[in-house]
């Protein structure tokens, strides 16, 4: 079944191939007014292929940006109003939808998980609020930006974490645990560390109202996520087409602000565009490094270094963007947060692939008989869950982490009656059992002297 979902996804990269060169033909033959609908559609079939390629997946939605960002760059005009209505107006009620779908992924248990890791989570947010904010004033201040692009750089660096950190941190194999809680608890303090952040250091180049800003943030984040928490708990998992919903249309929000935001700032983005390109990508590289480097100073375990780097280099950039709109700076302090999207969203995938490669080695077994021990617990016990699983009704998916049956050794410890894993699944025995067997006299050369098997 994946081969065929790989090869229709790879029909796609030969239109992308054909709009591409359709597009430079446009460029040599200065067909502007067509060019912009080359490109989106060069980008939309990239979208589309990336799908079907494990390693650039987490590109996929960076395509969708790109192909709207193309459009809004082209026609600029058809971004900016419908008759006598602001498009602009649509940004802050689509932040608060997404954030309203952040509220109905969270629950209790992910505050309570502060009690289990205080150390990780201060850490975390305090590198958040004090490394980012810095690097962007540094930044504002050695590029010699106008004043409202500049303040839209410190902004950046002054806003919560988003959610696109945690889901960087599940494939760069980093703690998810501690980043969804260091989102979540930056999240609620950005209602006073962000305005103050920006008073001080973003007060020379706009002016910042403290009090209307925390209101603001209170009005676009809180009072959503309060709202998506109530409904996590009411409605979650009997309306399982709401579930699904809920992270399309908060993608679908994403780009249709990105759209209107460079739609707005088409003729400044076209004067600072490559230099603003350059400063925010300092800005997203140099909190990745200063994040990861901070934790590993401060003795973290590697896979929460990769954690905390994710979670400072990876910014609220949406939020940042509605927040320039309520300070009536869109056009100019809402450059930046339209640049920083897109580009976390590279780097961060580039990032977590690199490390999904490799495993952190403070989550390797030490010796030969921990490893041993452990992969006899992942193959017996993930074919007992699923056994469990397929007794459930409309369970769907069960993903088990760190499961392989690469190792020669799985062959003397444990035997079954059909391939173990067959192109990533499980096959599940129609034998009396869960379909594994344990082979004792393989188990002792690998067991621990003087303790039982079973206990």
């Amino acid at each position: 079944m994946a081969s065929p979902n790989r090869s229709v996804y790879n029909y796609f990269y030969a239109p992308a191939a054909i709009f591409l060169l359709a597009y430079i033909f446009t460029l040599f033959q200065q067909l502007h007014n067509r060019g912009g609908w080359l490109l989106m559609l060069f980008f939309a079939c990239l979208a589309v292929a990336f799908r079907g390629n494990k390693v650039l997946r987490g590109l996929s939605f960076t395509m969708i940006i790109f192909a709207v960002v193309s459009l809004a760059m082209y026609y600029p005009q058809f971004f900016r109003s419908v008759g006598n209505f602001k498009l602009s107006a649509l940004i802050v009620p689509l932040l608060q939808i997404i954030m309203f779908g952040m509220g109905t992924e969270l629950s209790v248990k992910d505050f309570a998980r502060v009690l289990n890791m205080p150390k990780g989570i201060i850490v975390g947010v305090v590198c958040h609020y004090t490394i980012m904010p810095l690097i962007g004033f540094a930044i504002a201040s050695l590029f010699n930006f106008p004043g409202e692009i500049a303040a839209g750089i410190i902004l950046v660096g002054c806003c919560p974490s988003g959610l696109a950190s945690n889901v960087m941190s599940y494939l760069a194999r980093a703690n998810l645990a501690l980043s969804v809680s260091i989102t979540t608890i930056s999240t609620l303090l950005a209602p006073f560390l962000t305005p103050l952040l920006m008073r001080f250091l973003g007060g020379s180049f706009v002016e910042i109202h403290f009090w209307a800003m925390m209101w603001d943030i209170i009005k676009i984040v809180i009072i959503p996520i309060a709202g998506g928490l109530t409904v996590h708990y009411l409605v979650r998992g009997r309306f399982n087409w709401l579930d699904k919903a809920m992270p399309i249309l908060s993608m679908t929000g994403i780009a249709l602000i990105l759209m209107i935001m460079v739609a707005a700032g088409r003729d400044n983005l076209l004067m600072v565009g490559g230099l603003l390109v350059v400063a925010t990508v300092i800005h997203n590289l140099a909190g990745y490094f200063l994040g990861y480097w901070s934790g590993r100073l401060l003795k973290f375990h590697e896979r929460d270094c990769r954690t905390i780097a994710l979670e400072v280099g990876m910014q609220n950039a949406g939020l940042a963007s509605g927040l320039a709109i309520t300070i009536g700076k869109m056009a100019t302090a809402g450059l930046a947060p339209a640049i920083f999207g897109p580009v976390m969203n590279i780097t961060g995938s580039f990032l977590s692939s690199w490390w999904h490669n490799r495993l952190p080695k403070d989550s390797e077994p030490s010796n030969e008989t921990e490893k041993s021990k452990m992969f006899i617990g992942s193959f017996v016990g993930a074919m007992a869950i699923a056994h469990v699983c397929a007794s459930v009704p409309n369970f769907h998916i069960l993903e088990w982490q760190s499961l392989s049956d690469t190792d020669p050794k799985w062959k003397e410890i444990v035997t079954y009656d059909k391939p173990f894993i067959d192109q990533g699944s499980l096959t599940v025995s129609d034998k009396p059992g869960i379909g594994v067997e344990i082979n004792e006299e393989g188990l002792k050369k690998y067991a621990i002297p003087g303790v039982p098997f079973f206990v």
